[in-house]
């Protein structure tokens, strides 16, 4: 029986897609805090304001996880064809 030794890639360097979405996430604050401060408004601005801003974000999340998925395949990927 033949021992390798593994290695584990480890993260190098900033992920720019996680500091974009974070970006995004503070901007829907600061759009929602403008929006917020309108003066009479019907009954179901409110709620959908929130809605907007909470739907825009769990977007941001999925897109992200789907983004760390896809990052993990890859290293999957490669580290299938390290060992062939």
């Amino acid at each position: 029986m033949k021992h390798e030794t593994v290695t584990v890639p480890a993260p190098t360097g900033l992920d720019w897609k996680a500091i974009g979405y974070l970006i995004s996430i503070v901007s829907v604050f600061f759009l929602g805090a403008v929006a917020w401060t309108k003066e009479n408004p019907p009954g179901w601005y409110y709620p959908v304001l929130i809605i907007g801003m909470a739907t825009s974000i769990i977007g941001m999340g999925c897109r992200y996880l789907a983004h760390l998925h896809q990052k993990a395949q890859i290293r999957q990927a490669k580290a299938e064809a390290d060992r062939r």
